[in-house]
């Protein structure tokens, strides 16, 4: 059996790669290890519609949750702000309708995809599944986090989250707990999927986020828990290579997902069109600067975004509770309107900039953390 192109995991970046690729005519297999396309849904699902659109996704009935009008970001003592979002017209959407929504896209332009069938090694002449050789003569890596963690695992931590039945969770509202004690190098979440349901969700550095997440909701009462998922996420950024030979990295797996948030659905999804791009060029012409186009113009289109992301993490995971709750005393309402009416969901180097003091009136930041500040305004 022959393909042009093998994309071994069936989420946003690698389904995104076969659309592209099999719009072009050439001949797509994707395989997915689990049962189901979107299944397991690790993400917390917030998206811009202006990415989407640019993804080439105008979300399905079923996709659509519902529009995210505020988040509501918390320090350890207790001390709050919120941010309007409707300007930035973010909204949460189901993962696993989306996926579907995706392969659905790529079926329709010729792929194939099959469920149960994992990848094992690359052959010579393709690579090995758990149901024989396939030959093929781009080999796409779109399995997600599992692929990094033989590569670096400093750049892992552990995630854990509950979707959840409960009148506490109200819909429109995203809310952030900050705490370098129980989420170190972290946060904590809640989003809604609607009016009493949602997802309630922990990371953080050497914790167990199972007795994290329980601790949170010790505190909680009137709720169910409907689903358990544990995951990995990648917070260090883009991996040096997305191209190796005749294999191509994407999504997660070429470290594409936010580091500030490990929220990937625009950016991984972006590294599987231009990656599908660029393997469609190279089909039709042979000539490999094809392939390393695409990383060329990821990294153009996000690279000095995550660069920045990346050093605000550092940031974070070396500032105390202390320190985090004297800079939510410092933030203004000029800050949070400002952040609210101007900033870009998909961009949100700005907004730390602003929340740690480099633009306004907000010194007791740039006491508290000094000039390393300066790196993020450069």
């Amino acid at each position: 059996m022959y393909f042009d192109v093998i994309i071994a995991g069936g989420s946003v970046a690698g389904l995104l790669s076969a659309r592209e690729i099999s719009s072009n005519g050439f001949s797509v297999l994707v395989i997915e290890e689990d049962y189901e396309i979107g299944t397991p849904e690790h993400c917390g699902g917030l998206v811009s519609i202006a990415g989407l659109e640019e993804l080439g996704v105008i979300p399905f009935k079923k996709t659509f949750d519902h529009m995210i009008e505020s988040a509501q970001i918390s320090a350890p003592d207790g001390s709050c702000f919120d941010i309007n979002s409707k300007k930035q017209k973010v909204i949460e959407i189901s993962r696993r309708e989306l996926d579907k929504q995706i392969a659905f896209q790529a079926q329709k332009n010729g792929a194939v995809i099959k469920v149960k069938t994992s990848f094992q090694e690359i052959t010579d002449t393709g690579i090995r599944t758990n149901e024989g050789k396939i030959d093929c003569k781009i080999f796409v890596d779109a399995r997600g986090v599992s692929s990094l963690i033989h590569k670096d695992r400093t750049g892992i931590i552990s995630s854990a989250q509950y979707e959840i039945y409960a009148d506490w969770i109200h819909k429109g509202q995203v809310k952030v707990m900050f705490d370098q004690e129980k989420y170190p190098g972290f946060f904590a979440w809640i989003i809604p999927s609607n009016e009493g349901k949602g997802k309630v969700g922990v990371a953080g550095r050497g914790i167990n986020v199972a007795e994290a997440l329980d601790e949170i909701l010790e505190g909680k009462e009137n709720y169910s828990i409907i689903r358990k998922i544990f995951a990995p996420i990648w917070i260090k950024g883009p991996i040096e290579n997305f191209v190796e030979g005749k294999t191509i990295i994407v999504g997660d797996a070429a470290g594409q997902a936010k580091p500030t948030t490990a929220g990937g659905i625009f950016t991984s999804g972006m590294g599987g069109v231009y990656a599908g791009q660029a393997i469609s060029k190279f089909l039709k012409t042979n000539n490999r600067s094809e392939l390393l186009e695409y990383q060329k113009k990821w990294i153009d289109r996000f690279g000095k975004e995550f660069e920045k992301q990346i050093f605000a993490r550092k940031m974070l995971e070396r500032i105390d509770n202390q320190t985090i709750n004297k800079l939510f005393k410092s933030i203004t309402p000029e800050i949070t309107k400002d952040i609210s009416e101007k900033d870009d969901f998909d961009f949100h180097t700005s907004s730390i900039i602003k929340l740690l003091g480099m633009k306004g009136s907000i010194k007791t930041a740039q006491t508290l953390i000094g000039g390393e500040l300066k790196k993020l305004w450069r």
